[in-house]
């Protein structure tokens, strides 16, 4: 997915509604508030709310630093 992608500023996470960080190195969608990622396959984003994966402290701090970057 790029990130300068349109469909980027409509998509919303699944359980809170609120935006997500696209982190490509990683090839996901992230949720920091949830502290979930959503993986992208084949560029598609999998955003069903039993599809998200509940991130470690330690990759959350991870993600934060790359999304700032």
């Amino acid at each position: 997915m790029d990130p300068d992608d349109p469909l980027l500023r409509i998509l919303a996470c699944p359980l809170d509604k609120g935006p997500l960080t696209l982190l490509p190195q990683e090839e996901v969608l992230y949720n920091p508030r949830l502290r979930l990622s959503y993986a992208i396959v084949d560029g598609i984003p999998q955003l069903l709310p039993s599809s998200g994966n509940k991130v470690r402290e330690d990759i959350h701090e991870k993600y934060l630093r790359t999304a700032a970057e």
